[in-house]
């Protein structure tokens, strides 16, 4: 098989209010969260009518019907943060009794939804939430979160192949578990020194990240198929090329910006037979949900010419873990 045909790939990290518990009130966010509910189905429709294949990295809870489906999929063992704000099993105990909150923790329905739609893959964003790189948790909790994740998976007849780590803590010591947990591909982060940190991550960092979806400030973002490598008893890693970031409700002009890089960048990783990884939270739609819709169709129709003039190709993450395999 060639091993230069450019390829697209898009992976969602899929979490609602389990990926930002410790810095933004749920208070501040129900409607958010409700808006993002109502967003997904019309991406699934989208990706299903154009073929795109799409990677679905979920939080392991929020295939729990409710809070007592939840407690009975929880681990034995769970992260010993030194914060212990971190811990997403905390919040049972201040959100627990609210059932009308339960939809911005739990969603059954949307994760069998994604499993149905033609073209998505079904991946894990960890269990809990867990972060790999914060200081008092063990590789061993690790392992049991991963473990809990594919056995609530496994109620929904799903086998979790592809991993995102949360808060893109991605950790090479952890690789060698999440192969042997049943992990065959993980996201890592972009090869510039201001992805390298995002535990305590510097200002500066933060910057160079922001700054650099709206004009160019890194090295060029797509990769070929030959800078990925499978090593026996890991999982191959997938750069991440660029985040799709938020709609800004009041700077067109960088919002336009932010859209015309990755267009450029599309459209180079397609001239260099390379790969382009775009990814973001579903819930970054829940905002504006009719304008982020309209950027993402844009990048779908821009991918769709850039199939017909130069034969790219969409894959999930799994998808390139295969066609690396039978290379």
């Amino acid at each position: 098989m060639p091993n230069n045909i450019p390829v697209f790939t898009i992976s969602l990290d899929f979490e609602l209010y389990w990926g930002i518990f410790d810095k933004v009130p749920l208070a501040d966010r129900v409607e958010y969260f409700a808006n993002t509910r109502q967003v997904i189905p019309h991406m699934l429709d989208l990706f299903e009518t154009q073929q795109l294949h799409v990677t679905w990295a979920t939080v392991g809870m929020l295939f729990a019907k409710d809070w007592q489906d939840w407690s009975a999929a929880v681990p034995i063992e769970m992260p010993s943060y030194h914060n212990g704000q971190l811990s997403a099993y905390r919040l049972k105990s201040e959100f627990g009794r609210n059932g009308r909150l339960n939809s911005c923790f739990f969603a059954p329905e949307l994760v069998k939804q994604i499993h149905r739609t033609p073209y998505q893959e079904m991946a894990t964003h960890t269990f809990a939430h867990y972060y790999c790189q914060e200081s008092g948790q063990t590789v061993e909790q690790f392992r049991k979160d991963l473990q809990a994740a594919q056995d609530i998976a496994a109620r929904q007849g799903m086998a979790l192949q592809s991993l995102v780590f949360p808060r893109n803590q991605y950790n090479q010591s952890y690789l060698k578990v999440c192969r042997e947990e049943g992990i065959k591909t993980v996201r890592s982060n972009p090869k510039d020194w201001f992805w390298a940190q995002t535990v305590e991550d510097k200002l500066i960092n933060k910057i160079l990240r922001t700054g650099d979806a709206y004009i160019p400030l890194s090295q060029r973002t797509s990769f070929p198929f030959s800078s990925l490598k499978l090593e026996d008893g890991l999982p191959l890693s997938i750069p991440a090329s660029r985040l799709l970031r938020p709609v800004h409700g009041s700077k067109d002009i960088l919002n336009k910006f932010r859209l015309n890089r990755i267009l450029s960048e599309m459209t180079e990783a397609a001239k260099r037979k390379e790969c382009y990884h775009l990814w973001w939270h579903p819930h970054n739609f829940g905002t504006y949900p009719e304008r982020s819709m309209s950027d993402l169709k844009v990048i779908v129709e821009h991918f769709k010419q850039l199939q017909k003039g130069y034969g790219m190709q969409s894959m999930s993450m799994l998808e390139i873990y295969e066609y690396m395999s039978g290379l």
